[in-house]
C-alpha cells in the first residue's frame, strides 16, 4: 500500500517492464496528457526527459521555474529580445545593486568571493532586502524594502532618473521605443510616494536612484526575492529590466551581457518540441489562464529571436502551471493526470500548498521517483529509481542556452549500488514506449557528441578544459538591433499591449491583509549548509544546523511577547507549522521562516512522511490562480500573511 513504508527490491527491467506497460494503459485508456513530469532546479540533464515527455504527447511538465528561472527569461526576452547576464567585473563594475538577492547563503561560491573582493576595493554596493543578511552586512547601503513592494521602488527610482535627466540619452533615442509613455507612467511615483509604501526614506531613494544611473557601469543582479513576490513579480521584473536599459548599462562590460548563441547543439534540438503535435500543445494545463507563458506566446516571443538566428530554450518558458496539474489529478478536469514521474525534486516539500499535493500524490495510479536518498515524496511512491549522483555522471550545465560548465566527464566514478543516469531511465523507457527510432544513443556520452559536433568537439574533448567560454561580444544591437518587435529596448511592450496586458511596468498596491494574520510572511529564504529540502539527513551538516529558525526583529517579537530560542507556531490562513524563533534585524512586522524542512529521523511511512507537516514552509503557501501573476503566473512566497505564537508545552 503507498505510503506503508513496505519496500521490495526488483531488477531495473522488470521495473521499467511495469512502468512502461502501465503507462501505455493509461495512455490509452485517457490520452498522453495523463502522464505529467516534475523538476526541480537544474541539479541534472532534463533533456532526455523532455524529449520522452514530447515523444510521448504530453504538454504537463511542472517544476518551480514559475518561481525561479522562467520568469527572468520571460521579462528580459520580451524587453531585450534576449536574457541578459549580470557582470561585476572588479576592475570596470563601478555600482553593485543586489535586489532581493542573497549570495552569502544563496550561492556562497564565485559571485560571493568577488563581491566580498569588490567591497574590499571600496567598492559601490546597494542591497535591497527585507533582511540584513550577510550580504547586506557588506553593503554601503541597505535598503530594507517592505517585502512586495520592490515594484514600487524600482518604479520610484525611474521616476528619479528620468525627472533629473541621469538616464542615457543618446541610448533612449537610439534603442529604446515607447519612453514618452514610460515618462507620464513614473510621474505617479514619487519618492515620497514610494516611501509609504515600502518603508525606505524617500532621500534614501533618490541617493540608489542617483548612484545606479552615474555611477558607470552598474551591474544590477535580482533574486527569488522578486521571482518569488506573487502578483507584483511580472511588472516588478520589467521594471528592473527598464532600470537597465535607460541607464544605458546594457549589453556593456561590467554591467550586463546580452547572451548569444553557442556554436554547438542546444539541448533543446534534443528535447524534440516539434514532435509534440498542436492538439496536444492545446491541452497544456494553464494555457488559457496564461496564453503568454504557452506554445503559441512562445512562438509568437521566437519569432524575433529567430531573425538573429537564436532559438530560446522551449522547456523555460512553456511549463504548465502546477496548481492546475494538482486540481487535474484530484478533481479529473480539465481531464483527469493519473501518472506522475518525479526527477531530481521533492514536490512535497518543494511545492507550495502541501495538503493539495498530498492529496494529488496519493490519488495517482502510478507514481515514480527519481531519486539520490529518500525523502517524503519517495515515501508515497510505487517505485523509487536510484539516480548516479553529481560525480558519478557526466554533467553539463547550461546558462540561457550557452554551456558553461562540465564535471565527472572521463574522471567521472563509475556509479555505485545499481545506481544510473537519468538518460538511461528515460531511453530505455521511450523504447519500451514505441519510441525506438528516436533512442539511437547506447550511451549519453554518445548523445553529449552530438551536441559538440558542430564546435568541431566531442565530449571527451569538452571535458579536458570544462568550460566553454567563448569571447563575449558587447554592443551588439549596434550592428543587429535587438530582438523585438521594434528591433528596439522595448521599454513598452508591444507583445504584452497586443495580449491584453499592461505594457508598461507599473506597481499596483494590493491589501492581503487578514485582521487576524497581522504580520507578513516570507517563505523560502535560503541558509547554509543546506539547498532546498537537501542534507537534513546529513549528520554533520544537521549539527551545524539543527533545527529551522522563524525569523523577525526584536521590536515585534517583544509586543508579541516572545523570546530569542521560543518554539512558535506560525499559522496563516493554509495551515499552521512549528519553528524556533531567531531575531533579526528586518523590516518590522514581518516573519521569515526557513524553506525545506524536513525531519529524516522520523518513520519514512503514512502518517509522519518524515516530519513533513512538522516545520515544512509550504504548509503555510498556495499557488491559488487567484493570488497568482496574472501575466506569467508566479505564485507568492514573499508576500503572504500570518500571526505568530508560543508553543504551549513541550
Amino acid at each position: 500500500k503507498r505510503g506503508e513504508g513496505k519496500w521490495q527490491q526488483v531488477p531495473w527491467d522488470e521495473a521499467l517492464d511495469d512502468i512502461a506497460a502501465r503507462a501505455v494503459r493509461l495512455k490509452d485508456r485517457y490520452g498522453p496528457e495523463t502522464l505529467a513530469t516534475c523538476i526541480a532546479a537544474p541539479r541534472s540533464q532534463y533533456w532526455p526527459l523532455h524529449r520522452f515527455l514530447n515523444l510521448f504527447g504530453s504538454p504537463n511538465n511542472i517544476g518551480v521555474g514559475n518561481i525561479c528561472w522562467n520568469s527572468n527569461v520571460w521579462v528580459q526576452s520580451l524587453t531585450y529580445g534576449w536574457p541578459v547576464e549580470a557582470e561585476l567585473d572588479l576592475q570596470s563594475t563601478a555600482c553593485v545593486v543586489m535586489w532581493g538577492m542573497n549570495p552569502a547563503e544563496s550561492d556562497h561560491s564565485l559571485l560571493w568571493h568577488t563581491l566580498r573582493q569588490y567591497r574590499s576595493a571600496g567598492g559601490t554596493l546597494i542591497v535591497i532586502d527585507p533582511r540584513r543578511t550577510l550580504t547586506a552586512a557588506r553593503a554601503g547601503r541597505w535598503m530594507p524594502v517592505r517585502p512586495g513592494t520592490d515594484g514600487a521602488l524600482a518604479m520610484a527610482m525611474l521616476r528619479v532618473i528620468i525627472t533629473e535627466e541621469l538616464y542615457d540619452h543618446d541610448f533612449v533615442a537610439d534603442w529604446c521605443s515607447g519612453f514618452a509613455r514610460l515618462r507620464d507612467r513614473v510621474a505617479a511615483y514619487p519618492p515620497e510616494r514610494a516611501a509609504g509604501m515600502t518603508g525606505i526614506p524617500a532621500g534614501d531613494i533618490v541617493a540608489a536612484a542617483r548612484s545606479f544611473a552615474t555611477l558607470k557601469p552598474a551591474a544590477l543582479f535580482s533574486g527569488l526575492g522578486i521571482d518569488q513576490s506573487g502578483f507584483h513579480c511580472t511588472q516588478t521584473l520589467r521594471a528592473l529590466a527598464v532600470l537597465r536599459a535607460i541607464t544605458g548599462n546594457l549589453d556593456e562590460p561590467g554591467a550586463c551581457h546580452l547572451s548569444e548563441f553557442p556554436d554547438f547543439v542546444p539541448e533543446s534540438k534534443l528535447e524534440l518540441s516539434d514532435r509534440l503535435v498542436p492538439a496536444q500543445r492545446l491541452k497544456q494545463l494553464s494555457r488559457e489562464l496564461f496564453p503568454l507563458p504557452s506554445y503559441e506566446g512562445y512562438e509568437r516571443l521566437t519569432q524575433f529571436t529567430r531573425r538573429h538566428g537564436k532559438t530560446l530554450p522551449v522547456r523555460y518558458l512553456t511549463s504548465a502551471h502546477p496548481h492546475l496539474v494538482w486540481q487535474a489529478m484530484v478533481t479529473g478536469k480539465p481531464y483527469p493526470i493519473r501518472a506522475l514521474t518525479v526527477l531530481a525534486s521533492n514536490p512535497l516539500l518543494s511545492q507550495p500548498d502541501t495538503p493539495l499535493v498530498h492529496q494529488a500524490l496519493t490519488g495517482l495510479d502510478l507514481l515514480v521517483v527519481l531519486e539520490l536518498f529518500p525523502t517524503p515524496t519517495t515515501a508515497l511512491a510505487d517505485y523509487v529509481l536510484p539516480m548516479a549522483g553529481t560525480l558519478e555522471q557526466p554533467v553539463l550545465q547550461t546558462n540561457a542556452g550557452v554551456a558553461n560548465i562540465a564535471y565527472g566527464g572521463a574522471a567521472a566514478l563509475p556509479p555505485l549500488f545499481d545506481r544510473r543516469h537519468n538518460f538511461y531511465f528515460w531511453r530505455d523507457l521511450g523504447r519500451r514506449c514505441g519510441q525506438q527510432p528516436y533512442w539511437p544513443w547506447e550511451t549519453l556520452e554518445e548523445a553529449l557528441d552530438e551536441i559538440f559536433a558542430p564546435a568541431g568537439l566531442c565530449w571527451q574533448e569538452f571535458c579536458r578544459t570544462g568550460l566553454y567560454a567563448p569571447p563575449r561580444h558587447y554592443r551588439k544591437y549596434r550592428t543587429q538591433g535587438f530582438a523585438t518587435p521594434s528591433g528596439k529596448v522595448e521599454l513598452c511592450s508591444a507583445i504584452l499591449e497586443e495580449m491584453g496586458y499592461d505594457p508598461l511596468p507599473a506597481y499596483v498596491p494590493r491589501d492581503d491583509g487578514i485582521e487576524q494574520y497581522p504580520l507578513r510572511l516570507v517563505t523560502g529564504v535560503r541558509c547554509q549548509p543546506y539547498f532546498a529540502s537537501e542534507f537534513r539527513q546529513v549528520e554533520a551538516l544537521r549539527r551545524h544546523r539543527p533545527r529551522p529558525v522563524a525569523e523577525m526583529a526584536a521590536v515585534t517579537a517583544g509586543a508579541l511577547g516572545l523570546a530569542d530560542g521560543d518554539h512558535v507556531w506560525i499559522e496563516s490562513p493554509q495551515g499552521r507549522i512549528q519553528q524556533v524563533l531567531g531575531l533579526r534585524e528586518m523590516v518590522p512586522d514581518t516573519v521569515s521562516v526557513e524553506y525545506g524542512w524536513w525531519y529524516p529521523e522520523q518513520p519514512l511511512a503514512e502518517p509522519s512522511l518524515g516530519g513533513a507537516w512538522q516545520s515544512n514552509a509550504n504548509v503555510l503557501t498556495s499557488a491559488d490562480i487567484a493570488s497568482c501573476d496574472p501575466i506569467l503566473g508566479q505564485w507568492s512566497y514573499r508576500t503572504l500573511r500570518c500571526r505568530v505564537y508560543k508553543v504551549d508545552g513541550e
